[in-house]
């Protein structure tokens, strides 16, 4: 009884007794605004969160926005995302279950013959026990180790589905490049077209000219290899449109489906104005950054355990039941028997391993801290470098329409210059092929453009918008 009266009074006297070391949020390793400069223009911070911006609204294409659906409900890296959050669930709830009293209930019979020189009556004869008993088992967690391995998988748990919300943005990202990819490859491969048939007519003018005298073999030589150049570049868009498609059916996790909706031209607005807020938005809008922070309450709280196992612990088993020597005097008056078994585990030697746990606790911590820091310097980086993109492509964008119109009309001017005798054959082909080229660098700038507005996009902790999937991993 006196030793039950002390289990009781420390119990009281250390409820809610925790080890976790205070936590203080590591200070943003970065500044306060996006930088600033000519590369970046007007592209500072703006009202609103990207985070707060639907892929639905985000991207207008309605091609794109069925394939992202269809993305979504497919993708197997998601689905294995979506499962591992099931998963670190079980492991927090298993982790839970320790905190409280584990009850079970068992019968059992045994029967044995002993012989005369064993028995304790001097006579060989059958041994019969039967029992039912209770038995409940309970470790008093007096310096909260218990609630502080909880609290590790609890943070491990919830860093999982900031994870799962991670590999989502991607996703939706990537779905969205690869898109834009195969419809400037398609638009690649249609110029590519084209301009054979335009250089094929030429080359069939030219070997008409030379038979009436008016060009030469070099002229002919000349044109035939802009057409060969021509072919290269159709046979290389084929090539890379199937690809194009290959890689895009592999984010869907289904084949592309046949009834697409119409998509939008490239000349319109395929995505929305994009907020950009402050860098520290980041911190609550970025779910690896997130997940990053409960990786550290993790490491923080795992330190609380370490810290925990130099104490005593202390264990209660108690087991109440029955038993006989006859099956149906099992319940018979006076066959009950009870048995309570408190135990103390004082740590005395442990050759350092302790000390060990606590160290490697303590380093785990700073790895984290220094994880968590990394992300949100990667994060700015990855922020900064679309706003830069977009200070500068618009510009740049431009500058090519004009460099396409102006070849388009010297091209235009040569072949007026030709037809008149005035220059030779040689001018034409060399404004075709910087028509071409010009053309094919406008369509190559405008995907990379359209590609760093969706990169930042997700920079800025856009795409993650609840979905079927998503309810398996909140519902549980």
């Amino acid at each position: 009884m006196k030793l039950q009266s002390l289990t009781i009074a420390m119990t009281l006297a250390l409820a809610g007794c925790s080890l976790i070391p205070d936590y203080q949020r590591p200070p943003a390793p970065i500044q306060a605004d996006w930088p600033q400069g000519a590369a970046y223009g007007k592209a500072g911070a703006s009202a609103g969160a990207a985070a707060e911006l639907g892929w639905q609204e985000f991207f207008r294409d309605p091609t794109l926005q069925q394939l992202i659906d269809t993305a979504l409900n497919n993708n197997r890296d998601l689905r294995q995302a979506v499962l591992n959050v099931e998963a670190y669930r079980a492991l927090h709830r298993i982790q839970r279950s320790e905190r409280f009293p584990t009850v079970d209930a068992g019968g059992g019979a045994s029967r044995q013959r002993l012989p005369a020189d064993l028995s304790p009556s001097g006579v060989a004869g059958i041994q019969s026990q039967y029992d039912a008993t209770l038995g409940i088992a309970y470790e008093l967690d007096l310096v909260g180790r218990l609630r502080s391995l909880e609290r590790a998988a609890l943070e491990e748990y919830l860093a999982t589905a900031e994870a799962q919300r991670s590999v989502q943005i991607a996703l939706v990202g990537d779905v969205a490049i690869a898109y834009l990819t195969w419809r400037s490859d398609q638009a690649q491969l249609e110029l590519a077209r084209s301009t054979l048939d335009s250089y094929a007519k030429s080359l069939r003018l030219v070997q008409s000219s030379r038979e009436v005298g008016t060009a030469s073999d070099l002229d002919v030589r000349q044109a035939r290899s802009l057409v060969e150049q021509a072919r290269v570049q159709q046979a290389l868009y084929t090539r890379q449109v199937a690809q194009d498609a290959n890689a895009l059916q592999l984010l869907l996790g289904t084949a592309i489906p046949a009834d697409l909706a119409a998509g939008k031209s490239s000349t319109d607005q395929l995505l929305a104005d994009l907020p950009t807020g402050l860098p520290a938005d980041l911190l609550l809008r970025r779910p690896d950054i997130r997940a990053a922070e409960h990786r550290l309450l993790a490491a923080n709280a795992n330190i609380g355990a370490a810290r925990a196992a130099f104490f005593p612990s202390i264990s209660l088993t108690a087991a109440a039941g029955t038993a006989s020597t006859e099956l149906d005097g099992l319940f018979d008056g006076g066959s009950g028997l009870w048995s309570f078994v408190p135990r103390i585990n004082i740590p005395i030697f442990t050759a350092g391993r302790l000390r060990a746990n606590l160290d490697y606790a303590e380093v785990l911590k700073d790895i984290n801290v220094a994880q968590y820091e990394k992300s949100i310097q990667v994060a700015f980086r990855e922020v900064a470098d679309g706003l830069a993109a977009r200070g500068t492509y618009g510009e740049q964008l431009q500058a090519q329409r004009d460099l396409v119109d102006n070849n388009r009309a010297y091209y235009q001017l040569a072949r007026q210059r030709y037809d008149e005798g005035v220059d030779n054959y040689l001018v034409v082909l060399d404004a075709q092929r910087e028509l071409f080229a010009a053309q094919q660098q406008l369509l190559t700038d405008r995907l990379r453009q359209l590609g760093s507005e969706v990169q930042l996009y997700k920079a800025l902790g856009g795409g993650w918008t609840p979905n079927a999937s998503d309810q398996v991993a909140t519902t549980n």
